[in-house]
């Protein structure tokens, strides 16, 4: 246990995601999760996960396309056809929109990360310029965007 040394157990539990399509199986609602094996002990970590963007609880698929498009303000891409499509407000999507702008930037996630690409991603241009170094331009590439979640995913 990265506090005390003892050992982990599962302690994985049941989230509500938000953001992804409504007939999700029940398998892919659980937040992956380890505790303390101590006695009296129980703290939690939470493993890597490109399910859920940390303790976040929208999908971090969704996170990451949504704060891209917005960033790009794509005429066709509106704040009511995003909210109709993974219901979403715009207040969420000015904190993620902050978040990659002003906290991400800052984080050893993104000092690991910014070491691995060539050329470096200009941190104004994130996260579109991170999504667009593993998906094609004309968007719709599944593996790309897997790829991107699990570096993303092994941050710190």
């Amino acid at each position: 246990m990265p506090f005390c040394g003892s050992p982990l157990h599962d302690a994985h539990y049941q989230r509500k995601p938000r953001g992804g399509p409504h007939d999700l199986q029940e398998a892919f609602e659980v937040r992956f999760s380890l505790c303390c094996g101590r006695p009296g002990c129980r703290r939690r970590v939470l493993p890597p996960s490109v399910r859920f963007w940390d303790r976040r609880v929208y999908w971090a698929p969704v996170l990451l396309l949504v704060s891209a498009l917005r960033q790009g303000q794509k005429p066709a891409v509106t704040m009511e056809h995003l909210k109709a499509f993974c219901h979403v407000w715009r207040s969420t999507v000015k904190r993620w929109q902050h978040y990659f702008r002003e906290l991400f930037v800052q984080s050893e996630r993104y000092r690991r990360l910014s070491g691995r690409l060539f050329p470096p991603i200009n941190p104004d241009q994130l996260p579109g310029a991170l999504l667009s170094r593993f998906c094609p331009v004309d968007g719709g590439d599944e593996a790309g965007l897997a790829n991107c979640l699990q570096i993303l995913a092994l941050g710190p």
